[in-house]
This record gives structure tokens, sequence and C-alpha cells, in this order.
């Protein structure tokens, strides 16, 4: 019972921030204050609970600084903020050079009104797909979907949870994605085998979404044609190219800063190089909130999973598992189900994707090996539902990093990203059914 309750303490730090910052966001938004979420900035509110989770943990101040720290330093941590850093110059280079508005302009020539909204998610999806990353796709197509937003009256929240909808798509299913990899590796499956049994969920998840998308009466203004301005466009060509081609998302966006600058030399009178450094500066800074809440979230879950936090969620749906697994009809779903609700709590928990399916990684092949199920099937359901969470989480880097960017509450974005939650609820559907017709979801049954 004391291992427990030590256990449950580690889960305080993070309630203490989650009720700082959307408490704070939501008093502000009830008092009719503009941008309510902005007034307590979340890198602020993570601190009392850094604070509170190095008084609650084990061991010398050293070691407890030792943990946070590491936790700070992981990898896929380093990595997101070294993509925010890059996507943040080529977000402000591309608009100064006036990439992004010849970008808008040509979607708004070439697209029906009724296409704007899944326009932007099939976009998205196509760019995550070939990138691999989610973080990235919102930062280089944000500012396009604020441009068409701010020309076509176009409601920011379901904009933007187009957006992060389809950055989501790319991110669960793309053969370079670190979830896909950090699922398909801890699982023993084959990254073809997981994208096959991955994409017959989420195929119907975005052709639902794209459809929903294309009923939304979006009154339109009808606006003059504009001239393609090509060259300015060129930098996001590129960018998508290259992507497609499967280069690495650092080389990619590198290539696209370079092409940007170049852009800037060609088309901009007196642009020299500090004008050139002024603005890769600039993408840097509107990259620091998130940059800094990345690095404090990721030393509070390692500090968290140090402290036994993590533990006590596989401990408990271990326990959960083994009761359903001793017969019923339903015990695959229900098995099934607890492997899925593991994953989401633990995201919850660290608020990274990857770091979840990491941590629940061994839990789910264990159980998996167990009741026979497919690797290919336990990979795609431990990547899935990581994702699912990870894309409507109100504190989570996608919804924060989309919110910063329309100047829309993270509730109120987390609440519009559709594709999400119907990938969700058709996986459920497609566990149901699997247990109700016994359709045989190991190839060694």
């Amino acid at each position: 019972m004391k291992q427990i309750l030590a256990q449950t303490k580690a889960f305080l730090p993070l309630m203490v921030f989650v009720a700082l910052f959307l408490g704070v966001g939501i008093y502000y938004h009830l008092q009719g204050v503009e941008f309510a979420f902005y007034q307590l900035p979340a890198p602020v509110a993570a601190i009392p609970a850094v604070v509170l989770a190095l008084i609650l943990a084990k061991g010398t101040m050293d070691e407890r600084f030792e943990s946070f720290i590491q936790g700070m330093g992981d990898t896929n941590v380093l990595t997101m903020c070294l993509i925010y850093l890059l996507a943040g110059a080529f977000s402000v280079l591309t608009k100064s050079t006036g990439s992004v508005e010849a970008a808008v302009g040509l979607g708004l020539n070439i697209a029906p009104p009724a296409f704007l909204l899944p326009g932007i998610f099939i976009l998205a999806a196509i760019l995550s797909l070939a990138m691999g990353t989610s973080m990235g796709t919102i930062s280089a197509i944000g500012p396009i979907a604020v441009g068409i937003g701010e020309k076509t009256g176009l409601p920011m929240p379901i904009l933007f949870g187009a957006l992060v909808g389809g950055a989501m798509f790319g991110d669960n299913l793309s053969v370079i994605s670190d979830t896909t990899i950090a699922a398909t590796k801890t699982q023993g499956a084959k990254m073809v085998d997981k994208f096959k049994e991955n994409f017959k969920l989420a195929l119907p998840a975005a052709l639902i979404t794209i459809i929903w998308l294309s009923t939304i009466d979006v009154n339109v203004p009808v606006l003059e044609p504009k001239t393609i301005e090509w060259m300015k466009i060129f930098p996001y060509l590129l960018l998508l190219v290259l992507a497609l081609l499967g280069m690495n998302v650092f080389l990619v966006l590198f290539l696209g800063i370079l092409s940007a600058s170049v852009l800037g030399f060609m088309v901009i009178p007196d642009y020299g190089i500090q004008k050139l450094g002024q603005s890769i500066f600039e993408g840097f800074k509107e990259m620091q909130e998130i940059f800094l809440l990345s690095l404090m979230m990721g030393g509070l879950g390692k500090m968290m999973k140090d402290q036994g936090g993590i533990r006590l969620i596989q401990q408990t749906f271990a326990k959960i598992t083994l009761a359903l697994s001793r017969g019923g009809r339903f015990h695959r779903f229900f098995t099934e189900l607890s492997l899925a609700s593991s994953v989401t709590l633990a995201n919850l928990a660290v608020a990274n994707n990857t770091v979840a399916i990491l941590i629940c990684g061994d839990f789910f092949k264990e159980v998996s090996h167990k009741e026979k199920i497919d690797p290919k099937r336990s990979a795609s359901l431990l990547d899935i539902f990581s994702c699912v969470t990870q894309g409507i989480i109100p504190y989570g880097a996608q919804i924060l990093l989309a919110s910063q960017l329309s100047k829309v509450s993270p509730l109120e974005l987390a609440g519009n990203v559709t594709y999400c939650y119907l990938l969700g609820f058709l996986t459920i559907v497609n566990m149901i059914c699997l247990t109700l017709y016994k359709m045989p979801v190991s190839d060694t049954e």
C-alpha cells in the first residue's frame, strides 16, 4: 500500500502543471480576457510542477537534478527541440520573403472554397507522411493556414484542427516517424507489416474526416484570382519534394531555409546578411515557449518514471489484463482495450507519444505474446493510441504549437482535431468486431 501511494505521488507534479495551465486559462477565458491561455505561459506553469517533483523525488538533491537533466537531454526531446528551431526559422523566412502569401494565393486560386478545409488536412497528411514529423508539418503549414483563415474568414479552430489531424495522420503512419520506428522495434514487427495493419484503420478515419470537412458551410467570400508567383512558392515546393523523396527531416528543413534565404536576396531590395540573421533568430524566438516547455516536460516525465509513476500504470493494467484473459467471449477485446488504455495514460503523463511508446513497449510485447496477438497488430495499436492521445491533449506539443500560431485556446483546438477522435473510435470498433466475429488477429492462430 505504501509503495502504491509513493508511486501515485509521482503524478502530482503533472496534475499541478495541468491544473495551473488549464485552470488559469479557463479563468481568464471566463473573464473575457483575450488570449486567455497566454496570460500564464506554459513554461512558467511548469516551474511549480518541477519544484514539486524535485521535492517529492527520492535520493540526494544532486541525484534528483541529474534525473531531471537526463530527461531534458533525452534524444527524442532534443530532436523535437531542434525541429522547432529549424521549422521556426523556415516559417519566419518564408513570411518575410512573401512565400507564405504566395502559397496562400495559390491555394485560393486552385482550390474551390468547399475544399479549403480538406485541402489543409490532405496537405498536412502528405507532408507529415513524407517528413515523419507532425511538429515540422504544423510549423511549416501553420502560417499558410493562418493566411487562408485571415483572407477567407474560415474558423481558426476548425482550420487548425484539420492541420493537426493531418499532421498526426502522417506521424502515425510514416515509415521514418520516430513513433513508427519505436513501435515496430519494441514489438519486433516489420515496418511494412505494421504500415499495412495501421493503414487499414487510418485510411477510413482520414476519408471520413475529409468528407466531414467538405460538408462544413464555410461561406468563403469570392476573391479575385491573383497571379501565381511560382518563384516565391519554390521553398514550399522544394520542401514537399525533398520530403516525398524520403530525405532526412533536418536536411529537408535546412535546404528549405537555404532556398528561402536565396529567395530573399533575389526578390527583396537591400536584403543582406543582417536581415537574414535577424529573420532566422526571430524564428528561433517564436519557438522559445514550446522549446522550453518540451525540455521541462521531458525532465518531468523522467522523474515521474524514476519515481514509479509509469510503473504503477503498467502494474495496474497488467492485473486488469490478467483478469480479463481468463476467458469469456470478450476477453480479447478487453485485453486490447487495456493495452490501449495503458499507452494512453502513459502519454497523458509524459505528453510525448514516442516516450510513451518506449515506456509501454515491453508491456505490450509481453501481453501480446501471451495472447497470441500478432506483432504488427500490437505495434499498430501502440502507435495509434499514443498518436491519438498526443493529438488531443491540450498540453501536448502539437496542440500548443498550433494554438500559438492560430491564437486559439488549446482546449478549443483540442476539441476540433476530428481525425484523432475518429481514429480512436474506429480502432475500438475494429477491436469489437474482431472479437464478435472471431476474426484472427495473429498469423500464428
